[in-house]
Order: C-alpha cells, then structure tokens, then sequence
C-alpha cells in the first residue's frame, strides 16, 4: 500500500488530527511562539500600573469626600475638627475631605448621595451622627467620622458618641448597571484576545504558501482538513498563551492586591460566565480565523495579506462598537441582531450572560456559531481549493488534486 491509498484512508477527523498536532508542536516550540507571549505583558504591566494610580487618585479625589448635613453651627464645629485633627495628628489613616451643604430645607441623604459623588453622608449631630452611604464606605469611614464628631461636641478623647448608620441597600436598577460594566469588561477582553492571537493564523498560512508546503498537504489530504486542523492547533496554542498571561496577570493581582477595582458579579455568576466566556472565545475565534485562512488563500505575497486582511480587521472593529452599544438594551431588535450575526454574536451573547440569568440561549446561540464555522471553513477551503488549482504547476490526478504526496501516518 502506497502513501498516497494510506492518506486516502484517513477520515476527515483522522486527518485534521494530523494537521492539527503538526501545527500545534512547530509552533508551541519555536522560538518566535516565546517572544510572542512576552510582547503582550509589558503593555498590560504598564497598564496595570498605570491604573492602579489612577484608581488611586480617584479615589483620594472622590470617595473619601464626605458631606456634613447637619445645623450651620454643628456644620461650623465639624470642620474645625477635622482642620484640627489634619493638621495636629501626623499619619491620619484616611484624610477626610468634609463638604458643607448650606440649605434651608432638610436634605434627603439617599438623594444626596445618589445625585453626588461622595462617600458618605453625615446628619444628625456632633453628639448622635448618623452615616448614611453602603456598607463598605461606612465600614472605612466610621473610625474619622466618630473621632471627628467628638472632637467637634468637645467630648475627645475621653467620650466618643455612638454612631448610627443608615446602610444602603442595593437596588434592582443598580445591580443592573453594575453589571454593564462586567459585561463591558468581558467584550473587551474578548476583542483583545482574539485580534491579538487570530493574526498567528494568517502569518502560518502565509509563510506555508511561500514554502509550497502547504500545495505539498493539499496533494495528500483535502483541503477542509487542512483548514480544520490549522485552526484548531491555532486555538490550542492560543489558549497556551491566555494560560500563560492569566498566570502571570494572576501574580499581578496578588500584588496589586485592593488596588485592582472589583467587577460586580454577572447574572449567571462567575462560573458560569468565564466558562462561556471561554465558549464565546472558541467560537468567535475559529469565526475570524476561518476569515484569515480564507484571506491568507487569496493573498500571494505579504502585502497582499496586509491589504485584504485591512478591512476584515476594520469590519472587525465595527462589529465590537455594534455588540457594545446593543447591550445597552438587552431585548431590542439590534440586541438580537447583534445576537445572531455570527461575527457579533460572541460578543453579544458574553454581554447577555452578565446581565440576564437566562442559560438557554447561550446554548442556541453556541450551536449557530458551531454552524457558522463550518460553513466558514468549507467555503474557505473551498475557493483556496480553486485558487491552488488553478495557480499549481504539477501535476494533478482525475479528482483535480496534485498528485504529489507525503506520508500521512493514520493515528
């Protein structure tokens, strides 16, 4: 039995399993898949560090603004105590900026935090304040506001007044715009993560053209498998990378500790989302790489590559503004269009798993991307089929496919 029947035996599987392995290991070992994960960290370092100062600065600038709503004379004391306090006790643990609020009518405190940007709010007075804000700003704000209250009753240090405290409670309408931003957060980073990796595709394709090997594994194998394999030892090698960047984010975080801001908890909570999420990278990734297999086909040279690859990247990008802004309104008509164009619909559905409970359809949804990437693949494979026949000089058998094999080892 000739190399060319053993290849022939080969299922579609068998077959893309081959490719798949080859690509995987030629690219996981060589030295340019090394440099390629280091290139991404010193941005995000730098990143990191840039908005944990950020953050804190907004924080020194905002959240530790505090508003004394009390009578003008207890409002007068408050802020002679806190000017005595900053300036006579070195290392205050947090430096409390009061905002007086001059009104004749009483002021509501829920309103006044919901239409500001402080902290907390202080009512009542010197010798019985009241905190109103959430539990975590009052936990935070309570040791200054006690001493101060008591420093301005004239009671410190011997007697400090009770606080009480008016907590928050979470709303519907809040919760659901803390998760936008969850959801916000996670179309990001699908958008990064996948025009950041999905380039290897093309590159491989490109540089396997110039060398004719891959005319070389078309003689032996159909095409359909070749796309399939290289895709999916693409996505395997991308998911090295992101095992390799969460690793090392994951030491970033350690360090960084609260410094980092903290996302609210999606709808379906974390499991699940990061599970989807790494169901809606899959998809969304096999979906642009099929995209650059197929540019990759057409392309002859580098530059050609560059030019057609331009506007899928462009397209790309309006795709991630489309998902983004439908968000906004989970249930309208450009939310579900959004949902159902295969190129959006990762993005989309990722933005619903923060936002609603619902698990059935991010099933539908990942079995019509399924479909999409097989019909991506085939028409893919497809026109290269006809370009590499059409543009080939050897030989070619009965069925129009080169007649030139390499061994195919079944496994």
């Amino acid at each position: 039995m000739n190399h060319a029947q053993e290849a022939s035996r080969l299922s579609f599987f068998q077959a893309a399993w081959v490719v798949a392995r080859r690509d995987f290991k030629a690219i996981l070992f060589s030295r340019a898949f090394f440099f390629f994960l280091l290139g991404p960290l010193f941005p995000v370092i730098v990143g990191a560090l840039a908005g944990g100062i950020g953050g804190q600065v907004q924080r020194e600038a905002v959240s530790n603004t505090i508003a004394v709503v009390m009578s003008e004379e207890d409002n007068a004391a408050m802020l002679e105590a806190r000017k005595t306090a900053q300036e006579g006790i070195g290392g205050f643990p947090i430096m409390v900026t009061l905002s007086r609020v001059d009104n004749d009518e009483p002021i509501d405190a829920r309103s006044l935090l919901a239409a500001n940007d402080y902290a907390v709010v202080v009512s009542g007075t010197p010798e019985a304040p009241v905190l109103t804000g959430t539990e975590a700003q009052m936990n935070r704000l309570d040791g200054p506001v006690t001493l101060l209250a008591a420093m301005a009753a004239g009671n410190a240090p011997s007697n400090y007044p009770t606080v009480t405290r008016n907590a928050l409670a979470t709303t519907a309408a809040a919760a659901k715009s803390d998760r936008i931003r969850t959801a916000q957060a996670g179309q990001l980073l699908l958008f990064l993560l996948m025009m950041l990796l999905a380039g290897m595709v093309l590159s491989n394709l490109v540089e396997e053209k110039a060398n004719k090997v891959i005319e070389v594994l078309a003689a032996a194998i159909p095409m359909d498998s070749v796309f399939f394999g290289k895709l999916f030892a693409m996505l395997g090698v991308s998911f090295v990378g992101i095992a390799v960047w969460a690793g090392f984010g994951g030491i970033i975080g350690a360090l960084a500790g609260e410094a980092l801001p903290e996302l609210p908890e999606p709808a379906l909570g974390w499991p699940l989302f990061i599970l989807l999420g790494v169901a809606y990278f899959s998809m969304g990734y096999l979906l642009l790489g099929s995209l650059f297999l197929t540019i990759g086909g057409m392309a002859t040279t580098v530059r050609e590559v560059q030019t057609l690859s331009m506007p899928v990247t462009m397209a790309q990008l309006l795709v991630f503004f489309l998902a983004a802004f439908a968000m906004t309104n989970p249930g309208s008509p450009l939310e579900l269009f959004a949902a159902i164009f295969p190129l959006s619909s990762p993005f989309a559905m990722l933005a619903r798993a923060a936002q609603s409970g619902e698990l059935w359809p991010h099933f539908l949804a990942l079995a019509w991307q399924a479909l999409c990437v097989a019909i991506f693949i085939k028409a893919g494979a497809t026109l290269f089929r006809r370009r590499v026949m059409k543009s080939g000089k050897g030989g070619r058998g009965k069925k129009g496919r080169l007649v030139s094999p390499i061994p195919i080892e079944p496994q």
